[in-house]
C-alpha cells in the first residue's frame, strides 16, 4: 500500500502580496522553503486561514533571503489577499512501512514570517500565533 503523507507545512505564514500579472504559483522566502524542505517546483497546497480557500499550485524561490516573502501569483490572486493568514503544505507518497516512521518539517512562523520554532508532529488544540522577536535597544547612560 502506498501512503500520501504530509512531508513539511509552513503554519500560519502571512501573504505578503497578490500578484494577479505573474505567471502563477507561490513565491516563498527560501529560508522558509529549506526550514519545511519544500524543493523551488514542487507541489504545494494553500490552505487560506482566512477565508477557508485551498488550492493547489507550487513553490519558487523569493530573490528576498530572510525577508518572510510569502506572495501569491496568478489566478490564485483573486483569492487570497495580502494579510491572509496561510498554511503551505506539501506530501510525499511511501510505503506504509516507511509512513509509520515519517516525522514531517512543520515550521511555526513570527508575524513577520520568521521561523520561531519548528517541531516534527502536529499538535491538536488551539495555535497560538508565536510572539514576533525583536532586538531590545540598549540605552547608554
Amino acid at each position: 500500500m502506498i501512503l500520501t503523507m504530509m512531508k513539511g507545512k509552513i503554519h500560519r505564514c502571512v501573504c505578503t502580496g497578490a500578484d494577479l500579472d505573474y505567471n502563477g504559483s507561490i513565491t516563498v522566502d527560501p529560508v522558509l522553503l529549506e526550514a519545511a524542505g519544500i524543493l523551488e517546483h514542487e507541489q504545494v497546497d494553500v490552505l487560506d486561514i482566512t477565508n477557508g480557500v485551498r488550492l493547489t499550485t507550487y513553490a519558487i524561490r523569493s530573490k528576498k533571503r530572510g525577508a518572510g516573502e510569502v506572495t501569491i501569483n496568478g489566478a490564485a490572486a483573486h483569492l487570497v489577499k495580502k494579510g491572509d493568514l496561510l498554511i503551505i503544505c506539501t506530501y510525499a507518497r511511501m510505503k506504509e512501512k516507511e509512513a509509520k516512521k515519517h516525522q514531517p518539517k512543520i515550521i511555526l512562523v513570527d508575524a513577520k514570517n520568521q521561523v520561531a520554532k519548528t517541531a516534527r508532529r502536529s499538535a491538536p488544540g488551539k495555535h497560538v500565533q508565536p510572539k514576533l522577536v525583536t532586538k531590545k535597544k540598549v540605552v547608554k547612560k
